[in-house]
């Protein structure tokens, strides 16, 4: 039996059940993914491959001339010349790793997609409406990986680290996978679940999910930018609530995505606001019948959105410790999860 948000609904007829366990698996490997690369970013290992080989590129090197090959490539890029120097084989070694790692996990996403998608549509536990939206995600699957190749070639020739506009981009999209899985998988469950939901309802949680979205898209910034390694304070932020100098750069726009005081204000911001916005929701959804049936999603909600909160302060003041910036960065994308599980349900309600 299955507690279907609140009715319960027996699996015995139940030919998606298998879907929705390979979507939520698939959705826990992409959150793999998204952790794995924090921790590429953070040891500065996402430009140590610095050629995109889909077929071999899944072979680490495994002998001394291979390992010299590649170290004599990274040799070549400004990130080595400027921030690694000092580096000698086995130190590029250990951010080789990490990139590998990283790549060969998206390589491996397709696989956990394409082979059980195949075996469903044989034992046509697939309806076309289905098939199609399920494909739709396969192909941003794949859009994600050209993103991420994207990532890395603006760091192979000018600048020594990634652009922080195409790790953003990176992330964002990896996020909105991760959501689009959660999405589909909570669609899928039986029966239909319980509560009163209207326009409203869909409105506010739509603008949450996108809040929450334009939240891990300024975290891109703020990691591209290593704008957390600053101003590791709270709640003043460069002793101030306001600080100065955040419209320094000209023009003015780019203030918002490329200094790094103007970033990190940005993200505290938006954090605030959720903070706030998902207070009231609580706050209206209780006096406006409770948390019964579908809108038992809130009060979970509005927990992981104080926990985020706390983890992001904890991160800042510790300044950036590798354990704590990927479990915020890792706890971002799971809200976002989160906030599209009480989606499907309510839309499951109508």
């Amino acid at each position: 039996m299955q507690d279907a948000a609140p009715g319960r609904v027996s699996f015995a007829s139940d030919p998606l059940r298998p879907v929705r366990v390979w979507l939520y698996a698939l959705a826990a490997f992409v959150l793999l993914i998204v952790v794995v690369g924090g921790m590429t970013r953070l040891t500065e290992s996402g430009l140590s491959i610095t050629s995109w080989k889909p077929i071999s590129g899944t072979i680490p090197p495994l002998s001394e001339a291979e390992w010299l090959a590649e170290f004599e490539a990274y040799k070549q890029i400004p990130q080595y010349t400027y921030v690694h120097s000092w580096m000698d084989l086995d130190d590029f070694k250990y951010i080789f790793f990490w990139e590998w790692f990283h790549r060969l996990l998206a390589r491996a996403l397709g696989l956990v997609f394409l082979v059980p998608f195949a075996v469903f549509l044989f034992q046509k536990r697939l309806s076309r409406d289905l098939a199609w939206p399920l494909f739709g995600l396969f192909l941003l699957g794949g859009f994600q990986g050209a993103l991420g190749w994207w990532m890395v070639t603006s760091g192979l020739s000018e600048l020594t680290s990634v652009s922080q506009y195409r790790l953003a981009a990176h992330l964002t999209a990896a996020s909105l996978l991760f959501v689009a899985l959660v999405y589909v998988a909570r669609s899928l469950s039986p029966g239909r679940a319980l509560g009163r939901v209207g326009a409203f309802h869909l409105g506010s949680g739509w603008l949450l999910l996108a809040l929450v979205a334009l939240q891990i898209a300024a975290g891109g910034f703020v990691a591209g930018l290593d704008a957390g390694m600053g101003y590791n304070t709270w709640p003043l932020m460069d002793g101030a609530i306001i600080p100065k100098g955040m419209l320094v750069m000209e023009p003015a726009w780019r203030n918002l995505f490329e200094n790094a005081l103007t970033v990190q204000f940005i993200h505290r911001a938006i954090a605030y606001v959720i903070v706030a916005y998902a207070a009231w929701l609580i706050w209206a959804r209780g006096r406006d019948g409770g948390f019964a049936g579908v809108h038992g999603w809130l009060p979970r909600i509005g927990f992981i959105v104080l926990l985020q909160v706390g983890l992001g302060i904890a991160t800042l003041l510790a300044g950036v410790p590798m354990g704590l910036a990927v479990g915020h960065q890792a706890l971002a994308v799971m809200l976002a999860g989160l906030v599209a599980a009480y989606m499907a349900d309510m839309r499951r309600v109508r």
